[in-house]
Formats: C-alpha cells, structure tokens, sequence
C-alpha cells in the first residue's frame, strides 16, 4: 500500500504550487513511510525527480515547485517488491522518457520485461512499478497496454515526449481520487487528502472516485479524453491491507504543515 497525489495546473491558475504539493503530501503521509518522493515539469519540459528514504516528514519543508510548475507527481512507499535502501526502486519511477508514481502491485512485471525484450532503467533496479511505465513508454499510451499488467493498479506519470498531458490509470483494488475546479486538476489516493489540499489552496474541488478500469488524459487541469481498459480481475489480495500504514507521519506531517500555512496566510 502506497499514496500518490498531483496536479495539472492551467498556466493562469493562481495556485501556489508548492502549498498545493505540502498539502497534498501531507495528506497521504499515512499510507507509507519506506520513501517519499515528487516530481515538476520543468519550462524545458524535462522532469525533475526529487525523493528520499523515509517518511514524508523529511521531505515537507523542504519541497519547492516553481509557480509555473503546470504538473506534480507526489509519492509516499510502503515497498514490496524492490528495497527502497537502492534509490533508483523508490517514486517518481523514471523509464527512459517517462516518469510515473504507483500504488499496487505488479505480479507479472519480469514477464512483461522479458516478453519485450526491455532492459530495467538502472542495473539494480527490481520494483515491479517500473514495468508500467516501461510499457507505456514502448507501447504509447494506449489502454491496450495497461490490459497486460497482472494484480494491483492506480498510477498516474508524466512523459517527456508530451509536454502538455498528465496521464493516469485506475486498474483494480486501489483508490484514485479527482479533485476538479476551474483549470485545476487534483488526484490522490484519497479523499481527506484532495480536502486538505482544497482548504490550504482556497480552491473549490468537487470530487468524485475513478473508476476500475479507466484511462484518463488530463491537459491544463481539465480531463480531455477517457478510455476504457480491461483491468486484471483475478488477482487476489492475501491479507487485508489497512490505509493507515505511518499514523505517526500522518500526525507528524499534518502539524507541520498546519504551521507552514499559517505563515503562507500571514
């Protein structure tokens, strides 16, 4: 179990985007406390990727986004697959143009690998999230290609060949979550979390679940097209999983940031 979170941004909104990315974290510091990450489209498109060992208490204070940042991508790891001592299996996920975040399992990833003939961005890398975004960044991004994946899904990334669109996917067994407002795009794996962001933003959200199965394009802050995708319904949890995986951090992060945004309202 995993958080993500982000946003697409119109380049008029008036959003301050690093309040927007320490609230959105700190409302899904709960879920995992192995390693935090975020990731900004640059002006020159590029991507920059920013994560640590820990729980999001270490990142918080110390995360800026540029104001004409129009994309984020926000990650909190409860690791199963892939130790997150090696920092390249920690999100943001980067697979040559493409960056992604991930919550969920990937049972068949070593498959998909080998049935492509894909090579793994970095030596040691193992973390089964990587096989998502090594697809969609051979395959394109169509939703005959998430069909492929075996277990657990809710992911959202970013491509470098495509400077203005925020991808994201909710296969089975896991929450994702839209906020939407005027030119402004929220997502995260829960529902307190979009509510947290709405508050310290002042920004009016209305918010709805994604459902299983679907493929969302987000430019600018508005969905732009929604597809459909068979999503793997065999796949089996073995034990129940709790959201509130690091209460501590949730405690920790929300204290935090409740002084952070007093400040920023001074």
């Amino acid at each position: 179990m995993c958080g993500i979170a982000g946003f697409s941004l119109d380049p008029d909104a008036s959003v301050d985007r690093t309040l927007a990315t320490q609230a959105l974290l700190a409302g899904i510091a709960e879920r995992g406390a192995d390693a935090v990450g975020y990731a900004h489209r640059c002006a020159a498109n590029t991507i920059d990727v920013r994560k640590l060992r820990g729980g999001a208490s270490g990142l918080l204070g110390e995360l800026s986004v540029p104001q004409d940042t129009r994309q984020v991508l926000i990650h909190v790891r409860d690791f199963t697959k892939g130790h997150p001592d090696i920092e390249v299996n920690n999100h943001p996920i980067r697979h040559g143009s493409v960056v992604g975040i991930h919550n969920g399992i990937v049972v068949n990833d070593d498959a998909l690998f080998a049935r492509y003939g894909l090579v793994r961005a970095a030596p040691q890398m193992t973390v089964d999230s990587e096989a998502i975004f090594a697809l969609v960044e051979h395959r394109g991004h169509e939703p005959r290609a998430l069909s492929e994946l075996r277990g657990a899904l809710a992911a959202a990334w970013l491509d470098e060949r495509d400077a203005g669109t925020m991808f994201l996917a909710r296969g089975r067994l896991r929450p994702l979550w839209l906020g939407r407002g005027a030119g402004t795009l929220f997502f995260a794996s829960t529902r307190r979390a979009l509510a947290i962001a709405s508050a310290a933003v002042g920004v009016r959200l209305d918010l709805a679940q994604v459902q299983e199965g679907r493929f969302v394009e987000v430019v600018n802050g508005r969905v732009v097209r929604e597809r459909r995708f068979r999503c793997d319904r065999s796949y089996r949890e073995d034990a129940y999983l709790p959201p509130v995986r690091a209460p501590h951090e949730a405690v920790s992060c929300l204290e935090r940031f409740a002084a952070i945004a007093s400040v920023a309202a001074a």
